[in-house]
Formats: structure tokens, sequence, C-alpha cells
């Protein structure tokens, strides 16, 4: 009872250092990382509103050249998209101030196109163009020259000075304006996950760009956005609340990204071409002016963002959905987005995050500590279960609800307080089989594992010589198959096609060695040796194609695709065995010729059309052993890498499973064969011919190659080009 109190009192301990490492925040930085996952396992969703990019790209700059461009250009452009395209509104991503002319412009120019897109923005209607304005600027000067620096004005500390955002200017007459919509591109932190959506001014407040340009697509006046202490509405003049997004911080709002930047949601054109098809607008060639028509045509009820998106002018950064930085303009459309769903992130509080620390330990090491007798394994794998089930938990309740619970801290929680209970629980098992084996040690002889890890001794590298029977086996047209399924599809039928193959194996005192993509390597002799080796080899194949019977059942969805059919190669006789690899990792496997002919076997068993094919010194040591296997003879075979023919055997099946049919049909094309190697092809064809009528195969498809048709076609070929005197009947395969 005491030992109890002391572990419990131990994971309290943890918990409520772990709730400490949560309210001060060390690892909110692996926190945002694990959120990206939940964004990036959720994935895109389908977004609501219709949206459009005019990038100022690489082709732009290439087109138009280096930035500030003729203001004009913005002008025309604008112009177009809401005349020709009949977009609701345009958001502008760069700020037009003063400080934007670079010293070499020409300063007329420069003038006149500001004359230009003054004239149409202050233009009545006013056109729902909203231009970009920011805190992010870094530094300014003031009258005398003193640098000034730009804060975001925080709703949360009111005492700080209150600042004024680098606004878009345009200077008319000596004097300067700023245009009618206005709107913030900052974001907190650098980061584009969290955005300001308004800053306050003393009595002015300024909106972030996607308030402004969703205020305009929904035709609201100015009064229509309504902030609240904890929310930002957006509202109709008959009251009716379009929109209510939660604040964090009475200011601040979570992007919920719902689109990756190259996403098909967000259709996308060059601001050059946009430049070029707004000129074309008053082309006096009717066909310009259809072309440049449906180039705009796509604009219509969108809300049209211009933006850099060329690497070169850095105003990007990674998102929730798109890893490596991408254009910052992608902020505003996802805002818009999030506003017109409804779908916002919610995080818990922090006391419900205490909780959930608090919770999942005491679950977990409950369940570990619980444990006694045949429950033990039963609640180690319940504790891991409800670990596993948590993770699985947050990201769907994230995918479903865009409900953001802690992942970090209560993982750490549990995990850290689950090792040391581990701990605690291996210092008390140690101790007691200490006890144990002082009391019991004089009477009861240490098992033979026990021995081993007492002795400390490593594997070591190195292997012996030793009679085996090499096993090799993959599927027919796997590639094809490969290619014909999906890859969880793939992984779920070689899964069962290898726990089928495995266990037959197994079963028959086999060796798994390795696999091979759908290649089975097993030897059999090894490690334990065994006299009969070659024939349980020989009845485990035959149970691998009875078990892929079942397998084929099934999968009638891939059956009906294409045959699904295993080929074995099966050999017997000396090979090396032990562990072989490098000093600081190796396998149990199987070196040797015996090796390579039973791997030449296997791909030579579809030359014959066979299921299972096995060299000759498998069948006599086979046949040494017990009769229930039936083989026939195929002949000699001259294999790649070896100068000497191999006799080879098909192994027909179980004696007792095969149909009568089977065997006459083995005794028939046995008498072929003695004709076909005495050289009397006519009469191995007229025996070959009749065997062939009576091939059986559990698994048959039409144009099915068998050993009949395969000699059959021989001995027409050798009728229609006799050989020579030193013909042996022998077949070369000169592939592998």
């Amino acid at each position: 009872m005491r030992s109890a109190s002391y572990r419990w009192l131990v994971l309290a301990v943890f918990t409520l250092a772990w709730c400490g490492v949560n309210y001060l925040g060390l690892l909110d930085f692996i926190e945002e990382h694990t959120i990206d996952w939940r964004f990036q396992f959720r994935g895109e969703q389908p977004g609501r509103g219709k949206f459009f990019y005019l990038d100022v790209d690489a082709k732009s700059i290439a087109d138009i050249g280096n930035l500030a461009w003729d203001r004009a250009y913005y002008a025309d452009v604008c112009e177009a998209v809401l005349k020709a395209g009949g977009a609701t509104a345009i958001g502008v991503d760069q700020v037009f101030s003063n400080r934007g002319m670079p010293e070499i412009a020409d300063k007329d120019r420069f003038a006149k196109g500001t004359r230009r897109m003054a004239e149409f923005l202050f233009s009545l209607p006013l056109p729902p163009v909203v231009l970009a304005a920011g805190y992010a600027s870094a530094q300014d000067r003031d009258i005398n020259g003193l640098p000034i620096v730009r804060e975001l004005p925080r709703v949360s500390d009111p005492a700080r000075r209150i600042q004024s955002p680098e606004l878009p200017q345009f200077t008319l007459t000596n004097r300067i304006y700023t245009p009618p919509y206005t709107g913030l591109i900052d974001t907190i932190d650098g980061t584009m996950n969290r955005v300001p959506l308004f800053a306050p001014e003393g009595g002015k407040t300024w909106y972030n760009m996607s308030v402004e340009l969703a205020r305009l697509a929904w035709n609201l006046p100015p009064e229509g956005v309504v902030i609240h202490p904890d929310r930002l509405e957006f509202v109709r003049n008959d009251r009716v609340v379009l929109a209510s997004v939660p604040l964090i911080d009475g200011q601040d709002v979570e992007v919920n990204w719902t689109t990756r930047w190259d996403s098909p949601q967000n259709p996308r054109a060059s601001f050059s071409a946009a430049l070029v098809a707004s000129r074309m607008l008053k082309s006096g060639d009717a066909a310009e002016r259809d072309a440049a028509a449906k180039f705009f045509a796509p604009m219509k009820d969108a809300i049209v963002l211009i933006g850099p998106v060329d690497p070169l002018l850095q105003d990007r950064a990674p998102t929730r959905l798109d890893e490596l930085p991408v254009p910052r303009v992608g902020v505003i459309v996802n805002l818009v987005r999030m506003y017109r769903s409804g779908s916002y992130v919610h995080r818990t509080p922090e006391w419900v995050q205490w909780l959930l620390i608090a919770s999942l330990t005491a679950a977990v090491c409950g369940l570990q500590l619980a444990g006694r007798g045949r429950w033990w394994i039963t609640t180690k794998v319940a504790a891991a279960a409800l670990v596993v089930a948590y993770v699985w938990g947050i990201f769907v309740l994230f995918a479903r609800y865009n409900l953001i619970l802690p992942l970090v801290t209560p993982l750490g929680a549990t995990l850290s307080a689950s090792f040391a209970l581990t701990g605690m629980l291996l210092l008390a098992v140690e101790h007691m089989r200490s006890r144990i084996t002082g009391i019991f040690g004089t009477y009861v002889s240490p098992a033979l594992v026990e021995r081993m890890i007492e002795s400390g001794e490593e594997p070591q590298l190195g292997g012996v010589e030793m009679p085996i029977t090499a096993y090799f086996s993959d599927i027919q047209n796997f590639t094809m198959l490969a290619e014909s399924l999906a890859p969880a599809e793939l992984v779920r039928f070689m899964n069962d096609y290898l726990s089928t193959s495995t266990d037959n194996i197994t079963a028959q005192d086999g060796t798994l060695d390795k696999y091979v993509g759908d290649a089975v390597v097993a030897m059999f002799g090894a490690p334990v040796p065994c006299v009969d080796h070659a024939y349980r080899a020989c009845v485990a194949a035959q149970l691998v194609h009875a078990q892929n019977m079942e397998v084929r059942e099934r999968w009638p969805q891939i059956v009906s695709r294409m045959p699904v059919r295993s080929q074995i190669g099966l050999s017997t006789g000396r090979a090396i065995v032990g562990n072989i690899g490098s000093r600081t990792r190796f396998n149990y496997t199987m070196m040797g010729d015996t090796v390579n002919v039973a791997h030449r076997l296997e791909n030579a068993a579809r030359v014959f059309g066979v299921r299972t094919l096995v060299s000759d010194a498998t069948r006599v040591s086979a046949e040494k052993y017990g009769h229930d296997c039936v083989f026939r003879c195929l002949g000699g075979i001259l294999v790649r890498g070896r100068q000497h023919p191999i006799r080879v055997h098909e192994l027909m099946g179980l004696r007792g499973k095969m149909p009568a049919a089977g065997l006459e049909c083995k005794g028939v094309f046995d008498a072929g064969l003695e004709k076909f190697l005495a050289r009397d092809w006519a009469g191995a064809l007229t025996l070959f011919t009749q065997s062939a009528r009576l091939e059986w195969y559990p698994v048959t498809y039409p144009g099915q190659l068998t050993p009949s048709r395969f000699f059959k076609s021989r001995c027409e070929e050798l009728l229609a080009n006799p050989p020579g005197d030193g013909w042996t009947g022998v077949h070369s395969l000169l592939r592998k």
C-alpha cells in the first residue's frame, strides 16, 4: 500500500510539472507543428465564395519591368476587372506610399500615373478597391529626420503609444490624399496563422483588408462592421448578422486555412496578362475585344486579389497547409472564405488543457498499475490503445469540428509518467526476481534462454554449411497487378497473401529468410536440422497453393482483373547458413549454389506453366520420407550461371487431393516425354496433345500455359526444324 501511494505521488508531481510547462508555453513551438499536421491530415476544404488572383509574378516583372510600376497600370487593370469582369471587390496587396517611388523614376510619368489612379479611386460611385496599409514597414522618419518605429496598436495594451500605419498616399496639387478604402495586411509574429482584424488609432479604426473586402462584397456600409469584446460582426441594415468572427485577445483571429496556394480553388493569371487584356478592351479590332472579354469573364462576381508572388519580392511565408513559403496575399482570401463559411478555429481554455493532462496521465498510468495475472497484457495494450485513441481523437476532432486540443503536453506528461512508472515497476520486478533466485536457485536449473541472456554474448558473424531445402516463391505478373491496384488496397492484399504463405511455411518447421516485394524466401532444415526438410518443403508448397485459393476468394475484385497464381522453386543441397552481413547489421540467411538454383527454378516455373518446380535432388530426398507428393519429370534445363543442366520436376500436388484426371495426365505425359527424349517427336506430339486435354489446375484462365502445351509446342518446332545429332533435349533458359 505504501508503495502504491508513493507511485501515485510521483505521478502527481509529473502531472503538476507538465501543467506548468503548458501554462508557461515552453513547448508551444512544438505544439504549433502538431497543429500543422492536423491541417494537413484534414486537407483542403471546399471554400465558399469566388476568388481570383492576379499575380505580380516573374512573368509580369519580365514584361513590365522592376517595381515600382506606373500606378496607371493598376488603375487600368482594376477598372477592367470591375467593368468588364464584373468583380465584386478588388484587394491590392501593395502599399502605395510616397516612399515607394524609386529615385531614378520618371517623376513626371509617376505623377501622371498617380493622378490616373487617384481619378479612378475617387470617382463616383466609389469603386470597391481596397489598397494595402501596414505597420510592418519597419522604420520611417518624421519631419526632423528622426526614425519612427511603427508598432501595431493592441487592444490588450491601451497604454501603448497610438500610431498610424504606413498608408497608401497620392500627392495631388501638393496635398497628400488617402484612398477611400484601405486595409491592413499585418500578421502576428511574421507568420500567417494569426491575424489582427483591426487596429485602433484614437477615434479611428483601421480594419484588415479581408474585413474591408468582405464588407464591400456584402455591400455593407462602414458601420456594418461591429466590434464586440469577444467578436467582430458583419451586420446588415436590417440587423441580420452575416458573420460573427470570434476574437483572440479582443483583436486577432486564428486563420483556418482551407486551401493550399496552388489549389485548383485558386484560379489565377499574371498581372501583365491582365494589363494587356485591359488595353485590348479599347482596341478597334473586335477579335481583340472578344479575347479580352473572355480573359476577364472568370472574374464575374469574384473578389480579385492583386499581390506579389515572385520569390524575389520576399513577401512569402509558410502556412498550415503549405510547408514551403508561399505568397502572403493568400491569407486575405482564406480569411474571407472563413467569414463566409463560419468555419473558425476554436481552442480550449487553459483549465480544460490542465484537466486533459491530468486525466490522460491518470488513466494511462492507472491501467499500467491495474494489470495483474492474466490481465497484465490486456491492461498494457489498453493503456497504449488509450494513448493512440487520444492522438487519433485530436486529429478527428479538428478535422470535423475545427477544435484544437493540446497534444504535446498531455502526451509528454503521460509518456514521462509512464516511463517513470515503468522504471519503478522494473525495479520492483528485479527485486522480486532476486529474491526468487535466492530462494529457488539451488533447486532449479536456469533455462537455455536465461543462460543466453545472463552470458551477455552478442550474436557473431559467420555461418555453417549444412543440408537444406531452399524455397523461393512470388506472384505471377505481380508488376501488372500492382499497377492495377490502389496503394492501400495493394498493401492489404499483400499482407493477406504473405501472412498465409508464411503461416504454412512455419507450420512445416520452415524458417522465413526474407520478403522481397511479393517474393517469399525461406529455408527448411535450418537453424534446427531435420532429415525430412525436402518433404516438408514440398508439403508446405502445396499448402501455400491451397491457401492461396482462399486468398483469391477473399479478393474477388483482384481476381476479376487478372489471375493470381504463385510460382515456387525448391532446391535441396548443402548451403552456408548463418548470420551474414556487416559487423553492425546482419541477417540470418542462406548462401550457395543450392540457393541460387532455387531462385532460378522459381523463375523457370513460368516457362513451363507450372506452380512448383523442384530439382531432382529435392524429389529424391522428399520421396525417402513420404509418398504423398506427386512429381512429373520435365527433363533437363540449363539455367543462367551454371555450366551443367539440372533435371527438374513439377510438384503436381498431394496424392490424396489430386483428381483422377491429374494422375492420368501424368501417365500420358511421362510416356510422351520418353518419346520426346528418344527423338520420336511425332509420337510425343500425339501424347502431349492427349495429356493437354487432361491438364488440371485449380487456377485456370484462357490460354494458360501447361507442361503439355509447352512440350507440344517444342515438338512442333523440332518437327519443322530437326536438330543435329548433338541434341540432348535440354531446354536452355537465358534469363533469370
